[in-house]
């Protein structure tokens, strides 16, 4: 980002509509089918954990963490990750994970999931969950479900299913 002046900053309630456009324009319809979603129409996304990226007032990029359970064991689900298409390869993806990895390492969270990319993740020390460690709603191709451990050791003795943390569930929901 040397040529461009990125802001990293927690997510406010004004970006929800600006982000899910840019949902819309990244992902498409199809990601409603997705497992993830299936877990996220139950638990919000935690404003304190989740991100933007803006070069000036220009929003550029997102990345949302959810609070989680494995099993018994709290957890928190990052994702989506997204970035303008025209601003990717170009470092804001990495700022984002840098600092929502750093801030849920601050406030105490041992474990993150998410479902994607082991090469593209594995540079901020995501990596693939163990063969039937953990399950999750709907399809999923269990090649892409990933941890990354905040804390040496949080995820060794983990299994179980994926879902919603039910404790902080919206209300209505």
């Amino acid at each position: 980002m040397s040529d461009l002046s990125l802001t990293i900053l927690p997510e406010t309630a004004n970006d929800a509509l600006p982000i899910e456009r840019l949902h819309e324009r990244t992902f498409g319809p199809g990601r409603f089918v997705l497992s993830a979603y299936r877990i996220r129409e139950h638990v919000d996304h935690l404003l304190d954990l989740s991100f933007t990226a803006r070069i000036g007032t220009l929003l550029v990029g997102s990345v949302r963490q959810l609070p989680i359970m494995v099993g018994d064991t709290k957890a928190l689900l990052l994702g989506p990750l997204t970035v303008e298409p025209p601003f990717r390869g170009r470092g804001v993806g990495r700022a984002l994970l840098d600092r929502a990895l750093k801030d849920a390492r601050a406030k105490g969270h041992r474990l993150v999931l998410l479902v994607g990319d082991e090469a593209y993740y594995s540079r901020v020390g995501f990596k693939a969950v163990p063969k039937g460690r953990a399950s999750m709603p709907g399809p999923v191709d269990y090649s892409r479900l990933l941890v990354a451990e905040l804390v040496d050791g949080a995820f060794s003795d983990v299994s179980g299913a994926i879902r919603p943390d039910w404790s902080v569930v919206r209300s209505g929901a």
